[in-house]
């Protein structure tokens, strides 16, 4: 009798530990939002059901309705809440094709700090004053700065008066006071920092939205080549440009495409932020064509085409596989995995190379994402964003 109790209890244990796994699992692995496009029923895994539909595995949402919906396990367990709406489905025309940035930031940033040679020995005025890499100076004296020609003005021009420098580090100002100390080598008094103002660099343009007016690309920020941190925006354009060399990727090295500017500008730069490059456009470039946007849970694994320009021609679909798909990295662009399966595309590049960040990724002849990173090791593996989140932070642009 004892043992059997014992058996008894093993297996409810067993069971017990099985449906706490699928709670766990589901509570991270299931979207946060479920979404309808044009009134279509939603599709849910089959062992985790929608509370007001526990018989099925799909919730009928009448058009621009939304709401809060339980998800359980086998329609009883609860899992985790989740918000439930339908929306008209989103068109854009999507791209692939490469171009130029041109970006001025909204301040200037600290990428290094020296030390300086005086008569006696080496001072960091800028390191004593508490200053750090990655640091953005907004103004000096009170007088806000927007350049590095006009921060290396104001800084040579105080006569070995301190300086009061208001910086922005981690979203929060702060206010230091640097001393400046005499370089005999140059013959004036120095702050012990150097500073950038601007950067340039290309990327893929994922779409245009006509319904915005704007146009997303990269499907991640623009960072500072020295302090890896991303550049605030003040301003800036998009060009056209012209694949002219490709530099091939292989494992532990990353490739590059080369480009050529050309004069042309496409838009104007509105936004630098963790999903993308946002701009306002003023045409649609010649080779875009219009698609439907894929919801996140529309996304599943198996066959893709990537949408992409490598040499000079147009841009070009190359097949890809998505192993992998995430609904928990929320900022970290890596929502998806895929592995490169078109030999044409790993011949010319190696894999996945820099510049051809913001190509469409294209299923079931929807935009379900854009390459955003490769895997270093293995250049024929990358990641991308969920073509909603970028579509959804382009509406926060219109002007």
């Amino acid at each position: 009798m004892k043992k059997s109790i014992r058996i008894f209890d093993m297996i409810l244990a067993a069971a017990l530990a099985v449906v706490f796994a699928f709670v766990i699992y589901g509570n991270i692995a299931l979207p946060d939002n479920y979404v309808s496009y044009n009134n279509k029923s939603i599709n849910v895994k089959s062992l985790y059901l929608l509370s007001d539909n526990d018989k099925a595995k799909t919730v009928d949402f009448k058009n621009g309705s939304s709401g809060k919906q339980k998800m359980q396990l086998f329609g009883v367990i609860p899992v985790k809440n989740v918000e439930v709406s339908s929306k008209q489905p989103r068109k854009v025309y999507v791209s692939g094709e490469v171009f130029g940035i041109k970006l001025y930031t909204n301040g200037v940033i600290v990428v290094g700090t020296q030390a300086v040679e005086t008569a006696e020995k080496r001072i960091n005025p800028a390191a004593e004053a508490g200053i750090e890499v990655g640091d953005i100076i907004v103004s000096i004296n009170n007088i806000n700065v927007f350049s590095s020609d006009e921060v290396s003005s104001l800084l040579n021009d105080n006569n070995s008066l301190p300086y009061k420098i208001k910086f922005k580090r981690n979203g929060r100002y702060k206010t230091f006071v640097v001393n400046p100390v005499y370089s005999e080598r140059e013959g004036c008094y120095k702050a012990g920092m150097w500073v950038r103002d601007s950067t340039a660099g290309i990327g893929t343009i994922t779409f245009y939205d006509k319904q915005t007016g704007t146009f997303g690309a990269l499907g991640h920020q623009v960072n500072d080549v020295d302090t890896n941190e991303i550049m605030p925006l003040l301003e800036g354009e998009a060009v056209s440009a012209t694949v002219s060399k490709v530099q091939k990727a292989s494992s532990g090295s990353t490739g590059s495409l080369s480009c050529e500017f050309e004069n042309k500008t496409i838009g104007k730069l509105l936004d630098n932020s963790e999903y993308g490059l946002y701009g306002s456009f003023s045409e649609i470039g010649e080779n875009a064509y219009p698609i439907t946007v894929a919801s996140k849970q529309e996304v599943k694994r198996g066959a893709a085409q990537i949408l992409s320009t490598v040499d000079s021609g147009k841009p070009r679909l190359y097949d890809i596989e998505i192993t992998r798909i995430s609904f928990t990295r929320s900022g970290e662009q890596k929502d998806i995995v895929f592995k490169i399966k078109d030999k044409e595309l790993i011949e010319k590049t190696g894999g996945i190379v820099q510049g051809m960040s913001g190509s469409p990724i294209i299923q079931n002849n929807k935009l379900v994402g854009a390459v955003t990173h490769v895997i270093v090791n293995n250049p024929e593996k990358g990641y991308a964003v969920f073509a909603e989140t970028m579509i959804e932070k382009a509406e926060g642009f219109v002007e």
